[in-house]
């Protein structure tokens, strides 16, 4: 069922007219079932995948093996798939209306392209943010939970680079999901979005690791999934960003696609 703001005097005030849009939006995004699959999707991949690792896990690991993990990146392990989910979620909050022709009554009762957009994406952003984080510290507590009393992997959120872990893996969905939505605003195709999501998160980084060691170590920190990676890694590694500096490299390709989006939305037909 398809939810627009109504229409708005050419005289009325932006912030008004923007706070009605976002709140058909945000009708929109909830009463999509799409959304719902892909969130509960997200955070089931999360915590099953923590349950699994926690209960099967320290059980195959030497003594040395377990104290060297990297036991919140373990817990997080679920992340390799819920992010395909966000991804999707972020590529059909804006293609689903370009497939099925509701994007001209959207446009029709929103003629502020760009606002619209604004608000689309921002509605996105406060959905995934939320779950993400939500999913996050879900996975990190039931790995925990299920991890054998006085293993060498037990952590709390008070040792040192934990919190910054588990919240960065939440932010970085979010910000997946932006770049997924860029990309669906710039290709208005769900398939042809997808495929070149999915094709820059895994592609560059099986494609840089046929190059030359010191080529590596310049170019591989800097590509998307690499930079990502380093936000929800416990420990530091040769070679690689800084946790937040990863996270702001991997933020700057999702706002490289919401400007491409932005721009291109004022300039073509709907």
């Amino acid at each position: 069922m398809l939810f627009t703001a109504p229409a708005a005097p050419a005289s009325a005030g932006v912030i008004p007219l923007f706070a009605d849009v976002l709140r058909s939006e945000a009708r929109k995004l909830r009463t999509v079932r799409s959304t719902w699959w892909a969130l509960l999707a997200a955070v089931g991949c999360n915590i099953v995948t923590a349950a699994l690792l926690g209960v099967f896990l320290p059980g195959r690991l030497s003594a040395h093996e377990a104290a060297t993990a990297d036991s919140v990146r373990i817990s997080l392990g679920g992340l390799h798939l819920s992010q395909v989910a966000i991804g999707l979620l972020g590529v059909l909050a804006i293609t689903s209306e370009y497939g099925t022709g509701m994007i001209r009554a959207t446009l029709a009762a929103v003629p502020q392209r760009r606002l619209m957009l604004a608000a689309k994406a921002l509605v996105l952003a406060a959905a995934t943010l939320a779950t993400g984080i939500a999913a996050s510290f879900a996975a990190y507590a039931v790995f925990q939970a299920f991890l054998p009393a006085g293993d060498a992997m037990r952590t709390t959120l008070a040792t040192p680079g934990v919190l910054r872990a588990v919240l960065g893996a939440g932010l970085y969905l979010a910000a997946l999901a932006l770049l997924g939505f860029g990309l669906g605003a710039v290709f208005r195709s769900s398939a042809g979005a997808v495929a070149v999501l999915l094709g820059a998160l895994f592609v560059p980084t099986i494609l840089v690791m046929l190059l030359p060691q010191s080529w590596q170590d310049t170019v591989g920190p800097y590509l998307p999934m690499n930079a990502a990676d380093t936000v929800f890694s416990l420990r530091h590694e040769a070679h690689t960003l800084q946790p937040w500096a990863g996270l702001g490299v991997f933020c700057l390709y999702a706002a490289a696609a919401l400007a491409a989006g932005f721009i291109l939305i004022g300039r073509r037909d709907a």
